[in-house]
């Protein structure tokens, strides 16, 4: 199946899936994906990242997790950057979600980063994402 949208569809199991509490999601794996997955893992929104061999493709098995074993972390996934419409914001201009609860997902000439770390780095790039 071709999809436009990659990080979207990502996005979407993972929401999809956290407001079904299942224990796990399986996307396609890219390096973006992997990016992505890696802050998610390292904000705790997520519990494990694993990339493993599903016939001739890469996939990532997402394992979700859940406050108190019913509520999932993952209470909110937002696709900002489109490939439609690019958004992008500067240095000063990185937006901070739910007054700092939620995060920002940037890509930057230095790969992809939480708009914390962007902040901290001095560099503006691609919204490609709030989580909360």
């Amino acid at each position: 199946m071709n999809i436009s949208d990659p990080i979207a569809d990502m996005l979407t199991r993972v929401r999809n899936a956290s407001r079904a509490h299942h224990q796990d999601v399986v996307v396609p794996s890219s390096r973006t994906k992997r990016e992505i997955a890696r802050i998610l893992k390292d904000e705790g929104f997520i519990a494990d990242v694993i990339e493993e061999q599903d016939g001739p493709a890469m996939v990532l098995k997402l394992t979700l997790k859940y406050v108190g074993g019913k509520a999932p972390v993952v209470s909110g996934l937002k696709r900002i950057s489109k490939p439609g419409l690019r958004v992008y914001a500067g240095k000063t201009e990185i937006p901070r979600v739910l007054g700092g609860l939620g995060i920002v997902i940037v890509s930057t000439s230095q790969g992809i980063m939480t708009g914390a770390q962007a902040h901290r780095a001095q560099l503006g790039g691609e919204i490609l994402a709030y989580v909360w």
